[in-house]
């Protein structure tokens, strides 16, 4: 029987996503001002800097990135000048990256506000390109207040063509079968490594939009472009190009810590629905640990009530871990600790920090305590996970919640985790 998580996946799905923050800083900077939505803001320096970012309200009067703040006043004078605060602009970037590897671990990180994501590898599980292109916007809305914009193709050029033909806050699919006709119409400039000088030699020639290079020949580009510009920009025009990702983190991104956020369908004040999702990203997160081989010493809980209100609590481990039990523990205790009454409770986070190599950094055995345990057993469900996918083998208890979604005989195999209502088993 199939699975329904593989209901509107069709093999060929195209399976590149570029995903693009709207006005990235512009977007976060008036996020947590109403008074500012729809109104034209200008994120930027004092009076002799440089426009770092726009809001589309802006930039109907022309007022674009890299051009002086004096000369956007002059276009806009209407716009409200924000001074930029990049630690924010760092951590929405963090958590926006960590979201899309909560979906596939093929995330090339091309800057603060965008990266390319393959999602061949979860496709199928999750629905398809579109649902889950679909499902990070929700997500990305809803846990950041920011909105983005996908574009999904066969190829990394076409992908990030497609995002800004969607843009704001939109989704463009471009088929293999359609990227001639999608691509034939559009500017020269818009093809991927076509800056300025470029653009005019192309002009010179008459050639004016991006058919025009498509039907001419690779002799007469390579001859006035060089070999390497001229074939790639031919192969390009053909819907060609790169159609692979690899995973890379940003420059802004150290490897500093690994989180997992659940939204809920519905706010909840149900204290074992919000421990079995802190189970989940507990979960999802040491998993994430072991794969890169680290360990960490911080455990993090993150609370976001219905009215956007969030709160964080920490504790740091005497002994560094990557294991899901310990992990879990220390979030569950956190959350008991805030003696929340009824609470209407919107999403629900795990982040585990001061991270190190895990094989340099020893672990001292407790008295009496056995050489191999949970580290063991869920290094196992890994090995499993690899092989069968990563639901194969999970904690009794969301398998359980799995199952009276979705009864579905041919469900995953439990393995007795922490029941958060229960006991813990040894393995």
């Amino acid at each position: 029987m199939r699975s329904p998580t593989c209901r509107g996946w069709r093999p060929g799905d195209c399976t590149i996503l570029h995903v693009d923050m709207d006005a990235f800083y512009a977007s976060v900077m008036t996020r947590d001002r109403p008074d500012l939505q729809g109104t034209p803001v200008i994120v930027g320096g004092g009076h002799r800097g440089v426009v770092l970012s726009a809001s589309y309200e802006a930039r109907v009067f022309g007022v674009r990135s890299a051009m002086p703040t004096m000369r956007a006043r002059r276009l806009c004078p209407a716009a409200t000048v924000i001074s930029p605060d990049f630690e924010s602009f760092a951590a929405v970037s963090i958590a926006v990256m960590e979201t899309f590897r909560d979906i596939t671990p093929m995330v090339e990180v091309m800057s603060l506000d965008e990266a390319f994501l393959d999602i061949s590898g979860s496709a199928r599980r999750l629905g398809g390109s579109r649902q889950v292109a679909e499902q990070l916007r929700a997500r990305i809305a809803d846990e950041q207040r920011i909105t983005c914009s996908v574009g999904i193709a066969s190829t990394t050029h076409l992908a990030k063509l497609a995002s800004r033909r969607a843009k704001p806050d939109g989704l463009v699919v471009v088929t293999p079968e359609q990227a001639t006709a999608f691509l034939h119409p559009l500017d020269v400039e818009e093809l991927w490594g076509v800056g300025e000088s470029t653009a005019t030699t192309l002009r010179r020639l008459g050639l004016c939009t991006i058919g025009d290079i498509a039907h001419t020949s690779v002799d007469v580009l390579v001859r006035a472009l060089g070999a390497a510009t001229g074939a790639q920009l031919h192969d390009l025009s053909w819907g060609g190009g790169r159609t692979t990702v690899v995973a890379r983190r940003g420059v802004e991104e150290p490897e500093r810590s690994i989180g997992s956020d659940t939204t809920f369908d519905r706010d909840t004040d149900d204290p074992e629905v919000v421990l079995r999702e802190l189970l989940r990203s507990s979960t999802k997160v040491t998993s994430r640990m072991r794969a890169a081989e680290v360990v960490g010493r911080t455990v993090t809980l993150r609370v976001r009530f219905s009215d956007f209100t969030t709160i964080t609590r920490s504790r740091t481990l005497r002994d560094p871990t990557d294991v899901a039990i310990e992990v879990h523990a220390q979030a569950a205790d956190l959350f008991a600790a805030l003696g929340l009454q009824r609470a209407r409770i919107r999403l629900v986070g795990v982040r585990v920090s001061g991270l190190a190599a895990a094989a340099s950094t020893p672990r001292q055995l407790m008295l009496g305590q056995r050489p191999h345990g949970w580290s063991d057993a869920e290094r196992a469900v890994d090995a499993a996970g690899r092989r069968w996918g990563r639901s194969a083998v999970q904690p009794a208890t969301l398998l359980r919640t799995r199952q009276q979604r979705h009864p579905d005989p041919d469900a995953a195999v439990s393995h007795p985790m922490h029941d958060p209502a229960g006991q813990d088993h040894a393995p």
